[in-house]
């Protein structure tokens, strides 16, 4: 589960009709803070396809550098979205696996993506003519 940082300044809350739970509010920002990083909605979109080793994951995951993929890979166990499972064998064989907590994140998202293909030609449609106005304004 994600922890609440007590180091981190208090925001304002989120806006969620039935959200009055303080903490809840935390564990959704520092959910929100992880997923916008560069990489974690990629390593659990590839892994939805099924387990995967490092190397594999890497592989699908362009320009990501061995420490960034293993940091995100942690942290992600550390939530409890992924496993990590050691083969015992010489190489040793790591395998990566969502949880159910994991597979269930990864459909929340998947409303992300169904949003986006519903709605981005007018998100870019907007952003052209917001790019229009201000080149004009120039």
């Amino acid at each position: 589960m994600l922890a609440p940082n007590p180091d981190k300044p208090a925001l304002p809350p989120i806006a969620c009709a039935d959200c009055d739970d303080p903490r809840v509010e935390e564990l959704v920002r520092d959910l929100l803070t992880r997923l916008a990083d560069r990489w974690t909605l990629l390593t659990i979109e590839h892994l939805a396809t099924g387990p995967m080793r490092f190397s594999r994951l890497r592989e699908r995951l362009p320009g990501v550098s061995q420490k960034m993929l293993t940091q995100t890979l942690r942290q992600l166990e550390r939530d409890g979205v992924l496993t990590r499972h050691v083969h015992p064998v010489v190489p040793p064989h790591v395998e990566y696996r969502l949880t159910p907590l994991g597979e269930s994140l990864g459909e929340a998202i998947c409303g992300l993506w169904q949003w986006v293909m519903a709605h981005g030609d007018a998100m870019e449609t907007a952003r052209q003519a917001f790019d229009q106005r201000l080149r004009e304004t120039v």
